[in-house]
């Protein structure tokens, strides 16, 4: 069998597709993305069709070897998120080929379902009250919102008071045993941080997601001492060497790497053998599409350490075209109870559907992420 194409598609609200074809009529998607960067990864996917012309499709790590070391340049949002497609891609073939499930060829899985949390939005206290109590509603055991809006470096208590003010409302409104999961987005700097993670103590969180940048790690020894919440870390790495600094200097408690970011099923599946090595729990970064869905169920149902899972199902950025619009198969990822099951199917699972791919991709997008400033002018982090 030889890879005879690879085609991309970008499509609304803000993801990229990628098919991969076979002389034997065998075909696997992938969903290479950097959000705001969608047409640039294409090119990169583009450029590694080079290679992948007219190889094996089954010989995944040797692959993903050439991808990455061949390039001499690695590393980086745009390869690995190119490659993580690629490798999404060869994986779905692989399995479709044997017919199992890609996680049946990693060693079989160790859960039948696994926990989801569901992003919660709103600017009011009463707003993100209201919106965690409906996704409590809906079966969701778990919830994210955002912790704060732009923080200066080193800012007033009010803005303090106004994250607290909107986690009590939250935390009052869902009960105690619901979990919940603060992400300071990377907006907030470490002085900041330390005053943040120590004043969210009293309300039992599930973890503090970025509190700082990935890039300003060593402020995480400060900011650990201050709090006793879980901390989590890990969509903006991007390899297992990006991980193995964070691991080895004891910083967080929860990696977050993403599927469709940090090299794919092959890249990711070494991550978090890495992270069981250290006792630090997985929770894969999805905030996409369909494939990077399936693709992180894969991943899930094989590591020991995984404990919920991410998915964009009603999140606000799929206004119009969401989770489950691009495939045959929607029963797929089962919700129930707060949990979704680990889908059975051959390859990742999900039968896309390709005919709305290619009418959606004539409509596209160029989706950017918004530029937040301070009150002085400068740039905020969003």
């Amino acid at each position: 069998m030889k890879i005879t194409k690879l085609e991309t598609f970008v499509v609304p609200p803000r993801w990229l597709f990628l098919k991969i074809e076979t002389d034997e009529g065998i075909v696997g998607w992938g969903e290479p993305i950097v959000e705001g960067r969608a047409h640039t990864v294409a090119a990169a996917v583009d450029e590694l069709a080079d290679y992948l012309i007219g190889k094996d499709p089954l010989l995944i790590e040797d692959h993903w070897q050439v991808m990455y070391r061949a390039g001499f340049y690695r590393g980086g949002p745009i390869t690995m998120s190119a490659i993580a497609g690629v490798d999404q891609a060869l994986w779905d073939i692989k399995g479709k080929h044997h017919g199992v499930p890609v996680h049946a060829l990693l060693g079989g899985q160790v859960r039948d379902k696994i926990k989801v949390y569901s992003w919660i939005g709103g600017d009011r206290p009463s707003d993100v009250a209201n919106n965690a109590r409906a996704v409590v509603e809906r079966g969701f055991k778990a919830v994210k919102m955002n912790g704060s809006e732009e923080l200066q470096i080193i800012d007033t208590f009010d803005k303090v008071q106004g994250v607290i003010n909107n986690v009590a409302a939250v935390r009052e409104a869902v009960g105690p045993n619901v979990g919940i999961g603060v992400d300071f987005h990377g907006r907030v700097h470490k002085p900041m941080a330390k005053v943040l993670a120590k004043e969210l103590d009293p309300f039992k969180l599930m973890f503090i997601e970025e509190p700082v940048l990935s890039e300003n790690v060593e402020a995480l020894r400060d900011i650990v001492n201050q709090t006793s919440t879980p901390i989590a870390l890990g969509e903006r790495l991007y390899s297992r060497w990006d991980f193995k600094h964070i691991l080895a200097g004891g910083y967080v408690d929860i990696i977050q790497p993403d599927a469709s970011h940090a090299g794919g099923i092959t890249e990711c599946r070494k991550i978090a053998a890495m992270a069981e090595a250290y006792d630090v729990a997985l929770a894969l970064h999805c905030p996409l599409g369909p494939i990077a869905l399936a693709t992180c169920l894969q991943i899930d149902a094989v590591s020991y350490n995984a404990f919920i899972q991410e998915q964009s199902l009603g999140i606000h950025y799929n206004k119009g075209n969401d989770l489950l619009d691009y495939i045959r198969n929607p029963e797929v990822f089962k919700y129930e109870d707060g949990f979704v099951s680990i889908p059975q199917g051959p390859g990742l699972g999900v039968d896309v559907n390709e005919e709305k791919v290619r009418e959606m991709a004539k409509i596209g997008h160029r989706w950017r992420n918004p530029v937040w400033r301070h009150e002085d002018g400068s740039v905020a982090e969003w």
